[in-house]
């Protein structure tokens, strides 16, 4: 499983170069930043638009496995478009990462798989 921490936050401009001056000062001592995605929203209601339910469902479950997209959806009891959708999105703001693997005699088949060990989120109304 991946090493790296994702994330997800409501902040301002300023908070980001904030985080990003301060990479930069270790970078310059030379430290070793850890492997991480920080996804910051500037309005919390536009972080619950893309973390709903659903979704926060198809993270727990792929979280620490790879599955193919009709199995998740199987396992969520969900609609595989509705599904295939959702990982789009994710996998667009950096949650998820998806691959094609051969499928001896069917082609290849689309697996899904998450890009982080740990999610967190943080919120401040």
């Amino acid at each position: 499983m991946p090493k790296t921490k994702v994330t997800l936050m409501t902040d301002s401009t300023e908070g980001f170069f904030n985080r990003l001056r301060a990479n930069a000062r270790k970078l310059d001592k030379g430290e070793t930043l850890l492997p991480q995605v920080t996804v910051s929203f500037e309005d919390p209601a536009d972080l619950l638009k893309v973390l709903t339910s659903e979704r926060v469902r198809l993270l727990r479950s792929v979280k620490g496995n790879t599955l193919q997209i009709s199995a998740l959806a199987g396992g969520l009891n969900r609609d595989v478009r509705a599904v295939s959708r959702d990982v789009t999105l994710l996998e667009k703001i950096g949650l998820l990462r998806t691959r094609y693997e051969s499928n001896p005699g069917h082609g290849r088949l689309k697996v899904v798989e998450s890009v982080a060990q740990e999610y967190r989120l943080i919120a401040n109304l």
